[in-house]
């Protein structure tokens, strides 16, 4: 896989262009800000990017604005975006765009080495990989009028795994239930929340995220 780093702490962008390179990944660039990634990438488009939300000269969303503009340039191209929290504005903007390629995780989960390998391994494989804690958070966003309130308890397990992006098979194996079961829950969870979503895994993934940012 060729990957590309954005990352301001030279700790932490060090410490992955290490782990990478010993998992048998080309790091084509590790840079620490927006302006150099986007330059980087034009040069030589990587199969995924790794990029933190805040970077220099603001810290404020500079590497949002660079994810965003490489999934316009480059859709082929995976982005997964790293930040230090829960950033609901960041989170929503970009996961209710389209979410092939595309992932977001907390920082924290980067010490997870094979939680981090997998959802890198996800994005640039065109699919989906989403923080736990983001995607719970989101999920919490309900008021009484929403329709996540028909669901039930297990329905809402299901729908947590389906937006970090797991597969059927995976979400029966992580909640240890079997795949009918799984199944059944989702057709339950689209007629409830009224989506008519494909049968792609990755639409299925921008169903429910879109339905989030609504």
């Amino acid at each position: 896989m060729r990957v590309m780093l954005a990352e301001d702490s030279t700790l932490l962008r060090e410490g992955l262009v290490r782990l990478l390179a010993e998992e048998g990944h080309e790091v084509l660039a590790a840079v620490g800000n927006a302006e150099l990634l986007l330059k980087a990438v034009a040069e030589d488009p990587p199969d995924v990017v790794v990029v933190d939300v805040r970077m220099p000269p603001t810290h404020t969303d500079e590497g949002l604005r660079a994810a965003l503009e490489i999934r316009e340039r480059l859709p082929g191209t995976g982005v997964l975006v790293l930040s230090q929290y829960v950033e609901k504005r960041y989170a929503t903007e970009l996961l209710t765009g389209e979410t092939e390629g595309v992932g977001y995780l907390l920082k924290d989960r980067v010490v997870q080495v094979d939680e981090f390998l997998d959802a890198l391994e996800r994005v640039a494989g065109g699919r989906a990989a989403f923080d736990p804690e983001v995607v719970r958070q989101l999920l919490g966003r309900t008021t009484h009028t929403d329709p996540l309130a028909r669901l039930t308890a297990r329905e809402r397990d299901v729908l947590a795994e389906m937006a970090q992006g797991h597969t059927n098979a995976a979400i029966a194996r992580r909640l240890h239930i079997s795949q009918s079961a799984v199944e059944k829950h989702i057709n339950a969870i689209f007629d409830k929340l009224e989506l008519t979503g494909g049968e792609g895994y990755s639409r299925r993934v921008l169903a429910v995220l879109r339905y989030l940012g609504s």
